[in-house]
């Protein structure tokens, strides 16, 4: 065989033909001849979409040609033209394996395939074409199961290879598409203005109405990193989809520097940001610091090595919009990355913003010391902890930072990340080994869609929320007034035992430099006099043997006797050590007489060191309960797979067997200062946590505080709930109004720019209109909870829209040229849209008959873990 070939190639000239082209260089050919086509191809979509309205013919097909330029025969069958082609393709709906394609004489293969419903999966030559209602289907799929992957799709077919890389490839070039005709439909609507999605996709935060109660703060967003959407690095191997989705974020990087740290040695390329600092990097230490960094810095950038996107940093509003997304690249969550959000809201928002962070506590102290410091404060801006990471915060923290004490938060957690990235962790198993290019496009349209399905339960979030302010109103205050008159207590008093504990814990201070000292000076004392003692006098438990008259173990004996005279030589050498530390301690002490057992100031550090270590017991138990709690929540997290389960099942089983030790050390160190002993069933209750601070301060004893007894801090504690509940229905009443005006001014709008793209024939009317049905359709969900809302028993606001404030969302519509004769592509006419209020009663009736007997389903927090934790352990004290 090989000599043939020899032979051929020598006497025949025959040369195997061999493709030199790299596979990056093939797809970056393939996406510019995209590029190039993709107008044509919109044009094509926008015509099949608008009831699969055929192109009009050119004027160069000859008479008896059709508008895709087929002949017809004498018997009135199409006739195949040497422009017209057939092709293998994909179609769920009709089955079929191949079809014909007519084709103009004018038209690629692509937008041909395109006009006849089969996008290609490549721009020149396709061999293979999938359906559009194939991909529609896939994508409607993908956007209510974002781990649905595209071999699993192809499984619905006899699985191919062939098939698998046709559906991959066409499904990137529709959500181009996708993505190209949601452009259009919002420059239709006039919200193609930059940054108009960031200004006014949330209606609650955005759409302001006259008259309406100023907010304390005008938005509140929160920001937090995740990893779960990582994807794995190339390492040595050549990339060949080199296209980009997003940019990387530079812009911060040098504004904080990483502290020294210990680190494993890692590749400086597998490293980049090492010299980039994390939020809590630009303010001084402390407990909350220490707290939020993690345990295995080595491992994290171990990680570095093996992911090119770490994950993503994201923030929302507090309805859930997604505001901006950042790709963290090899790298943790930097202090670039909030810094760079706070830029935006800064530039973008220009208004004063509650920003949450889970180390909002040192990142607002980084944030005041970078360049954005000023711009920010001038704002009006602040930023906070959120509720729930809020409690693994110190308790002077919280007292400043926790939601629960800042006025004109309301009932808002927070916590809005934490939902959006356990239902975003779907997306990770089909984007981990995605390009850098597939991955942005499949997070884009998961975010998108997880914009729209926010706003559609706009209307139910606000009714959650109001009712539950209600609830809290109608149950606690009660309670509140009752316990007020027990204790004889009155609101001003509550303020000022809040003022007082602020006070007091702002001006608790670390332990004294002397107090140290003395410390250490008894402690010394303490072993001096124990070493000494030994080497004068036997201890008591000793027992003097008689001598042995038997036969005698020389050797043994012999080596029992250098064993005790090398400890003798090792004791006598440890007390003239510690004779000269002594004496170097009460040099720099000036102690000019030598504290003796029994002497005041011996024996109050003596107390003062057993008090010392019931402290640092309790501090232990305290962080090993801690750490218990979140791992117990964590447990608990949607899509949290099974092999972390089980590692967090196996970390409580030592955890707990852990705490019981702490226990045990705990009540001994509180036997030795005449406290009471815990019980472990009693540690492992949230409501033990709260105890912390409390129990921490030993010297001072703050027990017999007024602020401090329990009675009145659960009465402070209700009442500061009542009060967050009161500004609750004061935002939800200011929110209502502002969704249901702008539902209401949406609705004329949508009505002005079908009639003008109708009148004009312009070629977007058909995906327009579309957008504008199911826009409708949600609009009338969420009018009709907001009629349940309006119909609750306390409801306090106004039932009606209002009057929009300020400048027009939407820019004016631009003029259309009129549509030249025969070229209109716009039916005459369209089906009967209903009204809005109409569409809103029906939804209303379906929820009456839907909910008669039981309560709504809650959206935001379905098995009101969050809420229910937050009221529970509301004003814990943390101290790590």
């Amino acid at each position: 065989m090989f000599a043939l070939r020899d032979l051929l190639d020598s006497r025949l000239g025959y040369q195997q033909y061999r493709d030199t082209r790299t596979w990056q260089h093939r797809i970056h050919v393939m996406d510019t001849r995209w590029q190039e086509q993709l107008p044509m191809i919109l044009d094509s979509y926008m015509r099949w979409k608008d009831d699969h309205t055929p192109p009009s013919p050119t004027a160069d097909l000859p008479s008896n040609s059709n508008t895709h330029g087929a002949d017809i025969d004498a018997e009135g069958d199409a006739v195949m033209s040497e422009y017209d082609f057939q092709i293998d393709c994909i179609d769920f709906e009709q089955f079929r394996t191949s079809v014909t394609i007519r084709r103009c004489p004018h038209e690629s293969p692509a937008v041909a395939l395109i006009n006849n419903g089969f996008p290609a999966a490549t721009p020149v030559r396709p061999t293979i074409a999938v359906s559009l209602k194939t991909l529609e289907l896939f994508y409607d799929i993908r956007r209510v199961k974002a781990s649905f992957s595209v071999e699993a799709f192809t499984k619905l077919i006899p699985f191919r290879r062939r098939f698998r890389k046709a559906i991959s490839d066409t499904f990137d070039v529709y959500l181009l598409l996708m993505d190209q005709v949601h452009r259009k439909v919002q420059e239709a609507l006039g919200r193609d203005a930059p940054n108009w999605r960031v200004r006014h996709a949330c209606p609650a935060c955005s759409y302001k109405v006259e008259g309406e109660t100023p907010a304390t703060y005008e938005r509140m967003i929160v920001m937090d990193g995740n990893n779960s959407l990582k994807c794995v690095a190339t390492g040595a191997r050549k990339v060949g989809d080199t296209r980009k989705f997003t940019k990387v974020v530079e812009r911060f990087t040098g504004e904080v520097k990483r502290r020294p740290q210990p680190h494993v040695e890692v590749p400086p390329e597998h490293n980049p940001d090492d010299s980039a600092g994390d939020p809590t990097d630009g303010a001084p230490d402390s407990s909350c610091t220490s707290n939020w960094k993690a345990v295995a810095a080595d491992d994290k950038k171990r990680m570095w090595a093996i992911f090119e996107e770490t994950g993503i940093f994201a923030a929302a509003c507090r309805h859930g919009f997604i505001v901006w997304l950042i790709d963290m690249v090899r790298s943790g969550e930097l202090a670039k990355y909030p810094l760079a959000i706070t830029s935006r809201v800064i530039e973008v928002i220009r208004e004063a913003i509650m920003l949450g962070f889970d180390i909002g506590c040192t990142f607002k102290i980084t944030l005041k010391n970078s360049s954005l410091g000023p711009a920010f404060e001038a704002l009006g801006g602040r930023v906070c902890v959120n509720a729930f990471h809020g409690y693994s915060h110190s308790y002077p923290c919280q007292l400043h930072n926790h939601l629960n004490g800042i006025v004109g938060m309301g009932l808002e957690d927070l916590e809005t990340l934490e939902r959006v990235f356990s239902a975003s962790n779907q997306l990770a198993s089909v984007t981990r080994y995605a390009s850098a290019y597939r991955r942005g496009m499949l997070i884009h349209a998961y975010f998108r869609q997880w914009d729209e399905d926010k706003y559609a339960n706009q209307g139910l979030f606000l009714y959650n929320n109001y009712a539950q302010a209600l609830d809290i109103l109608k149950t606690k205050k009660p309670v509140l007034n009752e316990s007020m008159a027990l204790l004889d207590l009155t609101l001003e008093k509550l303020k000022e035992f809040e003022r007082k504990e602020v006070h007091y814990f702002d001006n608790l201070r670390d332990e004294a430099p002397w107090d140290l000292h003395a410390i250490a000076y008894v402690e010394a004392l303490q072993e001096l006099g124990a070493t000494s003692k030994f080497l004068t006098s036997a201890p008591p438990e000793y027992t003097w043997l008689s001598p042995n008259s038997g036969p005698t173990d020389y050797y043994g004996d012999a080596s029992a006797t250098v064993r005790l005279e090398g400890r003798r030589r090792e004791l006598d050498e440890r007390v003239t050590r510690l004779t000269s530390q002594v004496i170097a301690m009460e040099v720099q002490m000036n102690i000019t007489v030598r504290w003796r057992p029994g002497d005041k100031e011996y024996e109050e550090t003596a107390r003062y060191i057993d008090t010392r270590r019931y402290q640092q017991a309790l501090g232990r138990l305290q962080r090993l309960v801690i750490q218990r709690l979140f791992e117990l929540h964590r447990l608990n997290v949607a899509q949290t797979a099974y092999r972390m389960r089980t590692q967090i099942a196996k970390s409580l089983q030592k955890r707990s067997k852990a705490i019981r030790t702490a226990v045990k050390q705990l009540n001994s160190a509180g036997a030795a200062i005449g406290r009471p002993p815990v019980d472990f069933d009693a540690v492992t209750h949230y409501g033990f946590l709260e105890e912390f601070t409390l129990l921490q301060d030993t010297r001072n004893d703050i027990r017999s505080k007024p602020w401090a007894q329990p009675l009145i801090r659960e009465t402070m504690r209700t009442a500061r709930r009542l009060k967050r509940a009161e500004e609750e229905i004061v935002n939800v009443n200011r929110e209502a109004r502002r969704v249901h005006t702008s539902i209401v001014d949406e609705d004329a709008l949508f009505s002005d720019v079908l009639n003008e793209l109708r009148s004009h024939g312009d070629i977007r009317f058909g995906v327009v209109y579309n957008y504008i049905r199911r826009r409708r359709m949600i609009n009338a969900f969420n009018l009709a909870h907001l009629r349940r809302l309006y119909a609750l028993d306390g409801f306090t606001g106004e039932p009606t829209p209002g009057t929009h404030a300020g400048p027009p969302r939407e820019q004016p519509l631009p003029a259309m040229p009129a549509s030249p004769p025969g070229n209109n592509i716009v039916p005459e006419s369209q089906p009967s849209t209903a009204t809005i209020k109409d569409l809103a009663r029906l939804e209303e009736s379906a929820l009456e008959d839907n909910d008669a007997n039981e309560d709504v389903l809650v959206d935001e927090d379905e098995d009101g873990a969050v809420t229910d934790l937050a009221e529970h352990m509301s004003n814990i004290a943390v101290v790590m």
